[in-house]
């Protein structure tokens, strides 16, 4: 593939990203923050306009700032991501057991899943803790005292 064709793969494939994760803000079944942070991927490499765009988006934006900038992800959604992993990973074996038996590939199935499920659960306990609501991209001043208000 040429670098034009490539580019319209990743802006196509980017756009769907922020059209899932836009849903999954509404839908508590489908994860936000992975798809946003694919979609940041995807318009990195194929378009700096929409890559801005969804960074200085008012409501997409903070889903991917902080984990961008190194500020790490909030307590509260780390334990929701791998919470809601855990559970798509067994709805998810279950499914396959049911449908297939238990074969040697319905039980190799079962455990790819599970071992991506922990070494994505491993990464995300990886990542730093921060304060569950909004990241403030600078540290606040401290307060100032009157009698510093007074000196020139």
């Amino acid at each position: 593939m040429d670098s034009r064709a490539v580019r319209i793969v990743l802006t196509v494939a980017g756009t769907v990203c922020v059209a899932l994760g836009a849903v999954g803000i509404v839908l508590p079944i489908l994860p936000t923050t992975p798809f946003l942070l694919l979609a940041a991927a995807c318009f990195a490499r194929s378009s700096p306009r929409l890559h801005a765009w969804l960074l200085q988006h008012r409501r997409l934006g903070p889903y991917v700032a902080g984990f961008l900038d190194g500020r790490g992800m909030p307590a509260g959604k780390k334990r929701i991501a791998i919470v809601t992993l855990w559970f798509f990973i067994a709805a998810s074996s279950a499914i396959v057991l049911v449908q297939a038996g238990l074969t040697v590939a319905s039980g190799l199935t079962v455990a790819v899943l599970a071992v991506v499920a922990l070494l994505v659960t491993w990464y995300i306990l990886r990542l730093r803790s921060v304060p569950d609501g909004p990241v403030p991209d600078e540290p606040s001043d401290p307060p100032v005292s009157s009698a510093e208000e007074a000196l020139p």
